[in-house]
């Protein structure tokens, strides 16, 4: 699957370059769409037979005209509800919708009244069927309402699986947020170009999975249309770490500092130790108050463990790391405070993460170089932005650009379809994770496998986005052995290892 991710307008003029500049019929396009549509639901659905399509208006309607074509041709019993008279479709949506007349196929009106009993009588119980989404597409910016709010309720109430032609309709292809309402799809057929909305926030879970074909457009079509977004592989991210020199030392891998663990918070700092440590950096301290120290020995006597009250103590173990991680159990309190002043004063690399963002979006004076990432969920990132937690999922792309540009260095933007916007560059998207996830801990592993890939040698953006794959494909393979409820970070750790190592699949 392509890496690229589009925004509405640039899908836009890829079907533009491709109709006006490379000479693509636009009808032919239609026809592959409706195809690969067709063969996706045999794919997804071998024994159905039966199918719901509805239609709305446009060329995403002309899709669905022409699929329930191919469907009747194929030997489906199909009925087709229309929003839109087809009578008033223009282009190469009328040629479909004429297209569809020829083969007679059964075309009536959505009703409120009548269609919900097409769906529901005991003849379409006794025939399981699929509906497929062919309402609305990606050219839509305002709320859904009328009678396609109607039928986008209607198939999500439907216990039959639907299929989304392109994009489920109602769902934003920019930020992949529901306008209002979107159809819940089980799978979606989606072309030319993948949609950005489908792969963060709210978009991963309206549209089930994703099949995609380019329809055969050629790279020169795509190379003229700049991209903003690009989804993120992991055996691509892996191929930055190079093999280990025979004569190597620990010297030559790093030293992680980290530093937090408050009264009471002495887990979230050994886990990221941990995590370091387990990705191959040659040394790891930690500055955390004395409470933790002996626990953290007991649990990991590889890492080296201070007490520390003071910035004064503090100084020493900065200077003699090359990489700093701040924040994870750090607190709020007047140590917390003054070790996360002591950290950003040293200039040097500096991953910020929990406790330490929100001391930050109160101090943004003490930040004096751009030297750093920061690793903020929603919640953070609404206290960096100062704006309400609300609007941070509105628009994650925007989010996470505006996040950058206000604080400098790499900012990643957790949360499904995680994302990572650099100094430039089109923003990153991490396609892996699970909900399986969404438990304590998680950030602060994150943390500690981001330290020990920059203490390594990579530079503060491949480790991101490596770290990033890491642990959200480690999640991924957990849950495939043991399911998502009861999914710990520590659970992570070792799978991230091998996979770091290549001695475990990618793709498991």
């Amino acid at each position: 699957m392509t890496a690229n991710l589009y925004t509405a307008k640039q899908i836009r003029e890829l079907d533009r370059i491709a109709i006006e500049e490379q000479g693509i019929d636009g009808f032919e396009l239609m026809k592959k769409a409706a195809l690969f549509t067709f063969h996706t639901l045999v794919k997804r659905w071998p024994k159905c037979k039966n199918i719901h399509v509805f239609c709305g208006s446009g060329n995403n309607a002309g899709d669905g005209y022409i699929l329930a074509s191919i469907a009747i041709k194929r030997g489906f019993n199909v009925n087709l509800h229309y929003l839109s008279n087809p009578e008033k479709l223009k282009n190469d949506a009328l040629l479909a919708y004429n297209f569809c007349q020829k083969l007679n196929v059964s075309c009536q009106p959505f009703t409120s009244d009548t269609t919900p009993t097409l769906l529901t009588d005991k003849k379409s119980a006794d025939k399981p069927f699929v509906i497929i989404d062919a309402l609305l597409g990606t050219g839509l910016h305002s709320e859904v309402t009328g009678q396609y709010k109607q039928a986008i309720e209607l198939c999500n109430e439907s216990k039959a699986p639907t299929l989304s032609i392109d994009i489920p309709s109602g769902l934003s292809a920019n930020t992949g947020n529901p306008l209002g309402t979107a159809v819940q799809a089980c799978c979606t057929a989606t072309f030319i170009g993948l949609k950005q909305g489908m792969f963060t926030g709210s978009g991963r879970n309206y549209c089930g999975e994703i099949f995609y074909d380019d329809l055969g457009i050629t790279d020169d079509v795509f190379k003229k249309v700049p991209v903003n977004c690009k989804k993120l592989s992991i055996n691509s991210c892996l191929k930055r770490i190079q093999p280990r020199e025979i004569n190597a030392h620990k010297g030559l891998y790093g030293h992680v500092l980290l530093i937090g663990g408050d009264h009471g918070y002495g887990g979230a700092i050994l886990m990221a130790a941990e995590a370091a440590a387990r990705m191959g950096a040659g040394l790891v301290s930690v500055a955390t108050q004395k409470e933790h120290v002996s626990a953290m020995l007991t649990r990991q006597p590889e890492v080296m463990v201070r007490a520390i009250v003071s910035e004064a103590q503090l100084l020493p173990l900065i200077e003699s790391a090359n990489i700093l991680i701040v924040g994870p159990g750090l607190g709020q309190s007047d140590w917390s405070q003054q070790m996360l002043h002591c950290a950003l004063k040293s200039k040097k690399a500096v991953v910020l993460d929990a406790d330490a963002l929100t001391l930050l979006s109160k101090n943004s004076n003490w930040l004096t170089h751009s030297n750093l990432i920061l690793t903020p969920h929603p919640g953070e990132a609404s206290r960096l932005l100062s704006v309400p937690k609300s609007s941070i999922q509105e628009d994650r792309f925007k989010t996470v650009q505006s996040m950058q540009k206000k604080w400098g260095g790499s900012v990643l933007l957790k949360g499904s379809g995680s994302l990572i916007s650099h100094n430039d560059g089109p923003i990153k998207l991490c396609p892996y994770g699970n909900p399986g996830m969404a438990t304590g801990g998680m950030g602060d592993v994150l943390s500690g496998i981001l330290g020990g890939l920059i203490a390594q040698g990579l530079s503060k953006e491949d480790a991101l986005e490596l770290a990033v794959c890491l642990h959200a494909k480690a999640a991924d393979i957990a849950v495939q052995k043991s399911g998502q409820r009861g999914l710990l970070a520590t659970d992570l750790i070792e799978i991230a290892r091998l996979l770091l190592n290549n001695k475990l699949n990618s793709r498991f």
